[in-house]
């Protein structure tokens, strides 16, 4: 850097502590900043320390858009192409300032991204804390408003910038109450300044040695220069002291070189979890990961993440990816490559850095680069075999279980997505059945087979809203009865998942909702003699309650699904479960009227009272009702709950006059 920049630089540093000028003007924070100001003001964050590690990580990502911008537009460097963060404190003032040369902000950049929060999830963040302090502190890495964590230490912060190509910057002052000002000023280097005036008690962060601590602790990693004033010997100082106006030089306090380039050999643990919640806004150490560097016809290094908790918009379905960054040759290109990894991969974070990749790469470059599909292939394999390692691991079973919990309803979709890897994903796929009592999805398919019984030649499985549901639902009473295990679907992407997986490993998978039911061998030939006898006592009854539904049904049958209740409503084999039907129309798609089988239980007592009635009105009501028991036990909605409450009155009413 030329010396008149470097004075630039300083001059700019050095206007941060700056009160408010005639021509600021005042603004209120939008009322989700509020409310999370407040929080970070009471010491939230149980350490409070991250607020370096979060302006300082603004500040890199600064540097990057400005390289990647740059590229395009040479003039937004403005002669000044050597990208480095300055870090300054002055002990008398209490204050520390983080400098950046990167692209800076326009106004209304300043206004949009820290006056307001304009994350569609802010709101569900605050929704979630629960006043565990600790909790709560996680939440907020979560949701990444990294920013707003310099009012933990501080009563006052000010912001200059100018975003690289403007003639004029931008002042932003708040003390963290419900105003910010904002006035234009003459900035002559681009970039931000962000100037903490440290609370009483907080001195410690204008220590030259504390601030030296953290870069080392949260940022050695940073792919920029981080620089510090020199610290001066004693007889440095001596001879300092002679020469009016000199001020130590600047020297770089971080290793500057990114963490993936790194042999795997020269790093700790320690090391990759830092990295992880910087490069990733992360406020807990990464559950596992998987760091690669692959040479031959294409050359690229990995260092792929997964979480410990999924973030607060991972099923927005509008979201985008925004997990795994990509670098060219070291210098980043963009964040929201999805053609980096799938989107029931959209968990995992890293980054992807690439040698062969042009440095001008583009969208529609990625649309269709083969070497990016061959990129994205080894790392989505990388991924895989991170996971089975997970689940093979018998050391440490946790892990996998926390996957599960937290990501296990995303990866499924690679059932629909990822044909070429579905038997993989297959394999990692846990379930709750009706074997299961923990309650977590913890029965793998391979599981699932070592336990079929005798005779057994299908997985059976049931989809519903909620565990509870699918557990009491009458479906499961002959699986119950034969101790047939069966799997408990109820995320809403089972359905779509399980249309496309029909078998695992030539074994089919069969709905105890759909179809009329053949449990092949597991059933002996006394048991379908009895039932075969039971469809022919009660085809006049059949008949009859076919006649009164009507249209209501499309046929109604004899089962043998059933040992407690007295009837059940069953889909086509091939048709649309009751449970889809309910998922698209509270989505807003109109459904085609789609009748469904109802199937009774002729040995029940109240189907045996059914069979005895002869009046016609007392045997329609009493079929009506019936079949809306049905419904309700599917978890559906009546289309006349009036009527059905008026029929069980009048049948209520006249059990008890029989009574008394």
């Amino acid at each position: 850097m030329s010396d008149d920049n470097t004075n630039s630089q300083d001059q700019t540093r050095a206007q941060g502590a700056a009160e408010a000028g005639a021509n600021a003007e005042k603004h209120g924070f939008q009322a989700e900043v509020k409310q999370l100001l407040q929080l970070m003001i009471h010491s939230m964050y149980s350490n409070k320390e991250v607020f370096a590690r979060e302006l300082i990580s603004n500040a890199s990502d600064a540097l990057d858009t400005l390289r990647f911008e740059g590229l395009k537009d040479d003039s937004l460097f403005e002669g000044d192409a050597e990208l480095a963060i300055w870090i300054e404190q002055d002990k008398e003032a209490r204050t520390v300032s983080f400098s950046d040369n990167g692209i800076g902000m326009t106004r209304d950049q300043v206004m949009e991204r820290i006056g307001t929060i304009a994350k569609s999830g802010t709101r569900a963040f605050l929704d979630s804390l629960s006043g565990d302090e600790k909790k709560d502190a996680k939440l907020i890495g979560q949701f990444g408003v990294g920013f707003y964590s310099a009012f933990i230490v501080a009563d006052q912060v000010v912001v200059d910038t100018r975003r690289g190509g403007e003639s004029t910057g931008v002042r932003w002052i708040s003390d963290g109450g419900g105003e910010y000002t904002l006035e234009e000023i003459d900035k002559p280097g681009r970039g931000t300044t962000v100037t903490l005036h440290l609370r009483e008690g907080e001195e410690e962060f204008a220590e030259p040695y504390r601030l030296r601590h953290l870069v080392k602790t949260y940022s050695d990693h940073i792919a920029f220069p981080i620089k510090m004033r020199e610290q001066l010997s004693g007889e440095d100082a001596k001879e300092d002291e002679s020469a009016e106006d000199k001020e130590p030089g600047w020297e770089q306090v971080n290793r500057g070189a990114p963490l993936w380039a790194e042999p795997k050999a020269n790093l700790s643990d320690q090391d990759y979890a830092e990295f992880y919640k910087h490069a990733c806004n992360d406020f807990e150490d990464p559950l596992t990961w998987t760091h690669n560097k692959v040479e031959g016809s294409q050359e690229y290094t990995n260092l792929l993440y997964i979480p410990k908790r999924a973030p607060f918009d991972l099923f927005d379905p509008n979201g985008k990816a925004h997990g795994v960054k990509l670098y060219v040759q070291r210098v980043f290109i963009m964040d929201d490559a999805e053609k980096l990894m799938p989107r029931y991969l959209r968990f995992v974070k890293g980054v992807i850095d690439s040698n062969d990749l042009p440095l001008n790469v583009s969208r529609e470059i990625l649309q269709s680069n083969r070497l990016l599909d061959k990129i994205r292939a080894g790392s989505v394999k990388k991924v895989l075999g991170l996971i089975e390692s997970m689940a093979r691991d018998e050391d440490d079973p946790e892990k996998f279980k926390t996957f599960s919990n937290q990501f296990g309803t995303v990866f499924k979709e690679g059932i629909v997505e990822d044909y070429e890897n579905q038997a993989k994903i297959a394999k990692l796929l846990r379930f709750k059945t009706t074997t299961d009592e923990s309650g977590d999805p913890g029965v793998s398919l391979d599981d699932y087979i070592a336990r079929m019984q005798p005779g057994q030649e299908k997985i059976y499985y049931i989809t519903a809203d909620t565990l509870a549901e699918a557990k009491h639902s009458p479906h499961l009473e002959i699986f119950k009865k034969k101790d047939i295990e069966v799997l408990l679907l109820t995320d809403r992407v089972d359905e779509w998942v399980m249309a496309h997986m029909t078998e695992y490993e030539g074994t089919e998978f069969s709905s105890v909702a759909k179809g009329a039911l053949d449990l092949g061998e597991a059933e002996s030939e006394e048991e379908k003699e009895q039932q075969k006898k039971l469809q022919e006592e009660s085809s006049d009854l059949v008949a009859r309650i076919k006649e009164a539904l009507g249209e209501r049904v499309n046929e109604v049958r004899v089962t043998h699904r059933l040992t407690d209740s007295p009837a059940c409503l069953v889909a086509d084999e091939h048709g649309m479960s009751a449970h889809l039907e309910r998922i698209l129309k509270e989505a807003g798609q109109a459904m085609p009227g789609s009748a469904p089988h109802l199937e009774i239980n002729p040995i029940h007592p109240l189907v045996e009272r059914l069979a005895g009635e002869q009046g016609e009105d007392e045997f329609n009501a009493f079929s009506q009702m019936l079949f809306e028991q049905a419904v309700l036990a599917e978890g559906g909605e009546l289309e006349d709950p009036a009527s059905f409450v008026r029929r069980m009155n009048q049948m209520l009413l006249a059990v008890s006059k029989g009574a008394a």
